[in-house]
């Protein structure tokens, strides 16, 4: 075990510390860490960050669960088109996509790049729902959901988490909020058991597409985010969410734009 394999153990346990605190966050900080840290190949990186925040996220939301904050109804509505999504993309798209993709004649963008600019875009649209300050709904009770645009939302959360290996917590939170009215507390606690099942059904097409794990790394990772989503979750109680989130939404942005600069410049 070396130097940057013992750093990025150490920083698991932060991924973990978010997931468990903002219900969202965990695969935004795991998949630079594995690929910045670890050395981990980014394809190969998507896949592991799918494992790592889908079981983390599944403590987090039997935690939820406990204390009753979970809406298993909303959880199958918004899911289920999520889960489909998320596995063809693992299971044929990222598969069916060449090493280096040919832009030009003379120009070949690698698959690798292509998928760490793609999570940077990601990022900094997520940094930006965090720092953005959150609108006040109330939530009737009885009031009609949007099915149509639950399920759109869900096909296309799945394609982004299947791409990125994201679990995409910053774009169901909302979805969960404004499609299908559900409180801000219930919805962190129902979109932790929708990340957990999107990103571990993801990750089952990544193993039937026959790509080789190290499953000590991944085991070990994930150990210690789950470790950080207990921590987290005793923090958020303590901690005023949204100014956590804030704060985190800026880190966030940076990281979004230093994996930019790096990935077009070649270092």
């Amino acid at each position: 075990m070396n130097f940057s394999q013992d750093l990025g153990y150490v920083l698991a346990v932060f991924v973990g510390i978010t997931l468990g605190m903002i219900g969202s966050g965990g695969s935004i900080l795991s998949v630079p860490v594995l690929v910045y840290v670890m050395q981990v190949n980014p394809v190969l990186a998507t896949a592991y960050s799918l494992f790592i925040v889908g079981s983390s996220a599944l403590i987090g939301g039997i935690q939820k669960a406990i204390q009753k904050l979970v809406d298993f109804k909303k959880a199958v509505i918004f899911g289920i088109p999520t889960l489909i999504s998320v596995f063809l993309t693992r299971k044929f798209l990222m598969p069916m996509l060449p090493d280096s993709i040919p832009l030009g004649d003379d120009f070949h963008l690698q698959k690798s790049v292509l998928i760490m600019l793609i999570f940077a875009l990601v990022m900094i649209f997520a940094a930006v729902q965090m720092i953005r300050p959150r609108k006040i709904i109330q939530i009737e009770n009885g009031e009609p959901l949007n099915y149509f645009y639950i399920v759109l939302e869900g096909i296309f959360i799945g394609l982004i988490a299947g791409f990125v290996g994201a679990g995409g917590g910053f774009l169901i939170i909302p979805a969960l909020i404004f499609l299908a009215k559900t409180p801000m507390k219930m919805a962190v606690g129902t979109s932790l058991f929708i990340i957990a099942a999107q990103s571990l059904v993801g990750f089952i097409g990544d193993i039937q597409s026959g790509e080789i794990m190290d499953w000590t790394l991944l085991f070990i990772f994930t150990t210690g985010s789950v470790i950080g989503v207990f921590i987290g979750n005793s923090f958020g109680k303590k901690i005023a969410g949204e100014k956590l989130k804030r704060a985190f939404g800026w880190f966030v942005l940076a990281m979004g734009v230093y994996i930019i600069v790096k990935e077009l410049s070649g270092s």
